[in-house]
């Protein structure tokens, strides 16, 4: 049910009733209280609308996503899609090396650089499971250019007052020789992130 107070349209009805009985027979005051009684019915009819954000919605044709004109760049996504896939989502640290690079360079403060740290960090914040065929993060986009691949997710999150909101993530990968080399995010060095499992941001299935 929605709490937020009702929109005060009494106030805009007085508001206008007070400017029509001081309405002037000269032309430009005519025009000026006109315009005002516009932009107060305009106020009336959007404020609502835009106390609803839109829930962002995560592409559904992952297939689509991946392909390319260009070979190498739909194998660079696939490749960091499978490691979402496999390492991230499932959680299968082990297999990280099929990605990684040993001489991995990160620029998330929460992990260190190389390949063991990666496969450190998975193990100690997710538990494995199933590897599904297809990725279950609320993926919004995934593109290529040269040797970066960057992607981009929806974040649900909790305000102050336990309410659910949506914002974005995004990462940043350099491709070389079929491995991943390096990663931006926006991450900061929180507990939070040192221990975060991706699959809490599942959306709700429809």
């Amino acid at each position: 049910m929605d709490e937020r107070p009702p929109f005060p349209f009494s106030l805009i009805k007085v508001g206008a009733a007070a400017l029509m009985e001081k309405t002037s027979i000269s032309r430009g005051i005519v025009v000026k209280k006109t315009f005002i009684l516009a932009a107060l019915a305009a106020i009336a009819v959007v404020t609502p609308a835009m106390a609803e954000p839109p829930v962002p919605a995560p592409i559904e044709d992952h297939a689509k996503m991946l392909r390319s004109d260009d070979p190498q760049l739909a194998a660079n996504k696939k490749l960091v899609y499978d490691m979402y896939r496999i390492l991230l989502q499932a959680g299968h640290w082990e297999r990280a090396g099929e990605f990684i690079a040993e001489d991995y360079v990160q620029h998330n403060p929460n992990v260190e650089n190389g390949l063991k740290a990666v496969q450190d960090y998975v193990r100690e914040s997710r538990p494995q499971i199933a590897i599904e065929p297809v990725l279950h993060l609320p993926l919004v986009w995934i593109m290529a250019e040269g040797d970066r691949v960057a992607t981009t997710f929806v974040r649900p999150r909790e305000d102050e007052n336990g309410q659910t909101y949506y914002t974005s993530w995004f990462d940043l990968y350099r491709i070389k020789d079929g491995k991943i080399v390096e990663h931006w995010d926006p991450a900061l060095k929180t507990p939070e992130m040192q221990r975060f499992n991706p699959n809490t941001t599942r959306m709700p299935q429809k």
